[in-house]
């Protein structure tokens, strides 16, 4: 493994305890590398500050997923693996054998592309067998159900979050990060808005300041995927960084 012995891993107030607002904020973060040119290094540093910080997970692509495992096991951190990513174009059986060997490598979480051209041509019958093909493969994880929100009508974005949460989703995802983005706050208040409050919002791509990941959480999401989990951490409001001392 890379020797992170050099890394600065320290808190942003060294020997004070991280406050309540900073903990509640990581627990809702999908510490992320998916970059085609990601090493095993560069996992092992994503997993500890993952570690270190207590973010909700940390999402690789499937190649890594044995390995995040491995190193974030027993610290109360997850794995979120993507599938068919990034574009949801693989068949439905490579789609399944990919979301159970995600499973057999450890990972506690599938971030799945949902078939973006079946579900632009109405092909609803097709988008749902292959979402619960998938629920049933990996059932007993988390399912998040990316369905590319940038690229939809409203209409298809809410057909798209209703065909993932009766497949047994419990996550509805708005992007990969790859495709436009189109207006993040606007989704997160329609998919708020259309689903029960049960089923959750994950948010991903674009968010790099605390200020604008607070505005998609305040708006109604549960969950942001970003590549940028330290420095959305960093810039958090001094007051809010650590617990006061007594």
């Amino acid at each position: 493994m890379t020797d992170l012995g050099s890394q600065s891993l320290q808190t942003p107030r060294e020997g004070v305890a991280a406050s309540a607002a900073l903990r509640s904020f990581a627990a809702q973060i999908d510490h992320t590398l998916l970059k085609p040119d990601a090493t095993p290094g560069e996992i092992e540093l994503v997993c500890a500050e993952a570690i270190q910080w207590g973010f909700a997970t940390v999402c690789v692509n499937s190649a890594f997923s044995k390995l995040a495992a491995e190193l974030v096991r027993a610290t109360g951190v997850g794995v979120s693996t993507t599938i068919a990513f990034p574009f949801g174009a693989s068949s439905t059986s490579a789609k399944l054998r990919e979301a159970a060997q995600a499973v057999a490598d450890g990972a506690t979480e599938l971030d799945v592309v949902i078939e973006i051209g079946w579900l632009k041509a109405k092909r609803d019958d097709l988008v749902a067998a292959e979402l619960k093909a998938i629920r049933a493969e990996t059932r007993g994880h988390t399912l998040k159900v990316i369905i590319e929100t940038g690229l939809l009508t409203n209409e298809e974005k809410a057909r798209g979050a209703l065909l993932a949460v009766a497949a047994g989703a419990e996550f509805v995802k708005t992007s990969t990060g790859y495709a436009k983005l189109g207006d993040q706050l606007g989704d997160v208040a329609l998919l708020r808005k259309l689903l029960a409050p049960g089923i959750r919002i994950k948010v991903s791509g674009g968010i790099r300041t605390y200020a604008g990941a607070r505005a998609l959480l305040d708006a109604g999401a549960d969950r942001l995927g970003s590549s940028h989990g330290v420095q959305l951490i960093e810039d958090m409001p001094a007051e809010l960084l650590a617990a006061r001392a007594d």
